[in-house]
């Protein structure tokens, strides 16, 4: 029976002691990738309680063992002796004058908070008896920094040392550590900013103390007591405020233990960066733009360096600068474009330079226009995409189909196009989608780290080179997955990133002049529609720099372009970090391919100008050149003839570049040199009869048309375009059987055809027909 009964008394005494020992709400807080505080909040009770630590400093152990608990390392959880004295003290004064808690009486006090009263402290001793059977010395100094009183609303030694000294705990002198040690012992008494009179006696006493005890020598507690105290505490360092948001909303999946957090952001570069910002911002705001956000990575890791949500200044409420427009949904404008580009020569349906459309085009209602309004006809894909054309991106991803691209981006990190790619349609290469600054950036960083491993695995690829980025260090590192499939390979990444360095960007870059530097930068403008999202994005083997600029609200303004607003600011960002290697040509990833140096495709039988060169390994798979023709001319050069009606032998057979009608309208008027066809011989008017000489530029065969009302009311008029390969020639109109005009050189009318269906003819000079169907709609109907 007594064994029973002593058993059962040790089995309550061993589970006496609660855990965990504190459950009070601490702050989240974040550290940079050295330990040092970027941001912090207010717990959910209103104090600043930062996570406990297990690294305590040397100078506070000595501070507060000194002042509270002599004999910390060598008894039981109590003092007995300390009992003993402040019994024989408090019998002598009649009344309470000193106490005889421990340091492991007081954390055992702080985590019950309750009224001490004499059975308290009897079980006070009792579970201080049992902490120090599960904890050590040092676990349990560390429970008490972390959750001691220091004054106000700040608990904990952490907490405190940034509110009172504006630093780190570790970094404080004799005498400041030596003022937050006597503050726990009486918080209310000697809060910072009144009562400095005692604050400063209690703690010269202490550092006297310290002096008797060798801990210090006599010249640094001279130089100690003369410090000042504290007076109000400091507000906490802001340097990283949407990032701070950003962990407190993720934690609840993190699956971490503590609120507190040591990021892989680099402090001084985030301070330069957000600075940077402000000073940009001050020209922006003057155009009534609010905000700006900037990103940048690390390419190798996926790790964050600097993350610089907004332009943060609470106190303005109209530039909702809480808003972390790095996590919010934007327009990407044109940043989408050089995945296009990569993909389809991953696939093989075109080589870096092959000749793509570039002509007025309306796609089931759909009418992209390029920035400039103007039009190249045939442009290389390359140019094409360094001068961010839209027409040719279109067209481009017309034939890569944009199902295809919507998955194509989720395997590259872009999971925010939740909707099915119908909803997007042709319009997402334009940025008719929304897609985040996180995942832009973590994008164009994987096919970055993708090129960089080529070196590595050779014919191989890792698919976890393809991973979102990164604001904590990993908790491991990413299994290798190897494998000879990928979502881009290296000669495709890198001809990409070379078609972003080309810094000849007129168009939408007209001021690329600016940024011409001597980094070797793969970057990339976008602009919204309507103006209201400035984007710049940039790439080397080391970094990605994402550089967002408009209004949180969704407000457009004139000038919100990428090449004005955000260029600007990516470069000044590049200047901040340091020089780097140009990206290695994977020379094993590539074959030699013979090109037809006029249209970029690969050279046909009938290309006569060529060249040898490396191209990325799908290129085989591309198509031949077809803009190159065998011709048959007459003795003089003059006139196209056929066997039917010239000699073979007073034939002359050339290879000539031939682009179709719409495209050589506007090709040949930025290329001087093209030659047009000759016309057919008058001896061979019957071999027309397969060939096209015009083509109706607007609008395309089953377009459909919405003529709008002019502002007083009237019906508007449709601008109809057509091109001729013969400049001579002339072209009679007509719409449904009915005759309208004739024009020579410019083929452009304008008319108001009716609600409906409709067939235009055109026919030229020589008797050549051109027919095709279009439907004007009617607003009333849907």
């Amino acid at each position: 029976m007594f064994t029973s009964i002593i058993a059962i008394l040790l089995l309550l005494f061993w589970f006496s002691l609660p855990s965990p020992l504190f459950k009070t709400p601490t702050s989240y807080v974040i550290e940079d990738d050295q330990g040092e505080l970027l941001n912090a909040s207010i717990a959910r009770d209103g104090q600043w309680r930062f996570p406990t630590t297990d690294t305590i400093p040397e100078k506070f152990i000595k501070c507060i063992t000194t002042y509270e608990d002599k004999r910390f390392y060598y008894h039981p959880g109590f003092d007995p002796l300390a009992m003993l004295r402040a019994l024989k003290l408090n019998l002598s004064n009649k009344r309470t004058v000193s106490g005889a808690s421990t340091i492991t009486m007081q954390v055992i006090r702080l985590s019950r908070n309750k009224n001490r009263t004499l059975w308290q402290k009897i079980v006070e001793i009792v579970l201080a008896f049992r902490m120090e059977l599960s904890y050590s010395k040092n676990e349990i100094l560390a429970l008490y920094a972390g959750n001691a009183p220091f004054g106000g609303n700040v608990v904990g030694l952490d907490a405190a040392s940034w509110r009172y000294f504006g630093r780190d705990a570790a970094q404080l002198s004799w005498a400041e550590t030596a003022m937050l040690a006597v503050l726990p012992n009486s918080p209310a008494l000697v809060h910072p900013g009144k009562n400095r009179t005692l604050l400063l006696k209690k703690r010269n006493a202490l550092l006297t103390q310290l002096l008797q005890n060798q801990v210090i020598d006599k010249n640094t507690a001279q130089l100690a007591m003369l410090e000042p105290v504290s007076q109000q505490p400091l507000p906490l360092p802001q340097d990283a405020p949407h990032l701070l948001n950003r962990f407190k909303s993720d934690f609840p999946t993190l699956k971490l233990k503590s609120t507190r957090l040591r990021t892989t952001v680099q402090s001084a570069l985030q301070k330069n960066v957000t600075a940077l910002l402000k000073r940009h911002h001050q020209q922006f705001k003057a155009n009534g733009i609010n905000n700006a956000a900037a990103l940048i990575l690390d390419v190798e890791t996926g790790n964050t360096l600097a993350y610089v949500g907004n332009v943060y200044d609470p106190g303005d409420a109209e530039m909702e600068s809480y808003v972390d427009v790095i996590n919010a949904l934007r327009s990407p404008g044109s940043t989408l474009k050089p995945l296009l580009y990569a993909s389809m020569l991953h696939d093989g349906l075109l080589l870096p330079n092959s000749l793509v459309p570039d002509i007025p085009v309306q796609i089931g209602g759909y009418t992209p226009q390029n920035y400039d309004l103007g039009y190249d006809g045939a442009i290389p894909a390359s140019r094409a995409l360094s001068r961010s054309l839209n027409i040719p991106a279109v067209k481009m991803l017309q034939q890569y189909k944009y199902e295809r691209f919507h998955q194509l981006l989720k395997k590259a990190g872009i999971q925010s196009l939740n909707k099915p790619a119908d909803y997007y349609g042709l319009s997402m290469i334009l940025g008719g989608c929304e897609v985040s600054m996180w995942e832009l950036s973590g994008a164009y960083a994987s096919m970055a780290r993708t090129l960089n491993h080529y070196s590595r695995y050779k014919e191989k690829y890792n698919a976890s080179d393809y991973h979102p980025p990164l604001y904590m260090n990993a908790s491991k590192p990413l299994e290798e997955s190897l494998s000879t499939s990928t979502v881009m390979d290296y000669g495709s990444l890198f001809y990409t990133f070379q078609a972003m360095q080309e810094v000849m960007r007129p168009g939408e870059e007209l001021l690329w002049e600016q940024f011409n530097s001597s980094k070797k930068i793969a970057w990339k403008t976008g602009t919204s529609f309507g103006f209201r999202d400035g984007w710049a994005i940039g790439v080397t083997p080391y970094y990605v720099v994402c550089v967002w600029v408009g209004n949180a609200d969704g407000e457009g303004r004139p000038e919100l372009t990428g090449i004005q607003t955000a260029a600007p600011i990516l470069f000044d960002i590049f200047d901040l970090l340091p020089k780097n290697n140009e990206f290695t040509v994977p020379y094993q990833d590539l074959i030699q391919v013979t090109v037809c140096r006029q249209s970029g495709f690969r050279a046909g039988e009938f290309c006569s100008n060529t060249q040898t060169t490396y191209m990325p390994a799908a290129s085989m798979k591309s198509p031949l050149c077809s803009y190159h023709q065998l011709i048959h001319l007459d003795r003089s050069g003059k006139y196209r003839v056929s066997s039917a009606c010239e000699s073979p032998e007073n034939m002359q057979h050339v290879n000539w570049f031939v682009l179709p009608p719409a495209m050589e309208y506007y090709y040949k008027i930025r290329h001087r040199d093209y030659q047009t066809l000759p016309p057919f011989s008058p001896a061979c008017l019957n071999e027309q009869e397969n060939y096209r000489p015009m083509e109706l530029i607007y609008p395309k065969n089953n377009a459909k048309i919405y003529i709008p009302l002019e502002i007083d009311g009237v019906r508007g008029k449709v601008i109809f375009n057509a091109a001729h390969r013969n400049p001579d020639s002339k072209i009679y109109w007509s719409v449904d059987r009915e005759f309208i005009t004739t024009t020579t050189d410019f083929h452009q009318i304008a008319i108001t055809p009716s609600n409906g269906l409709h067939v235009i003819t055109l026919v030229d000079d020589q008797g050549n027909t051109l027919q095709q169907r279009f439907e004007v709609l009617d607003k009333e109907k849907k």
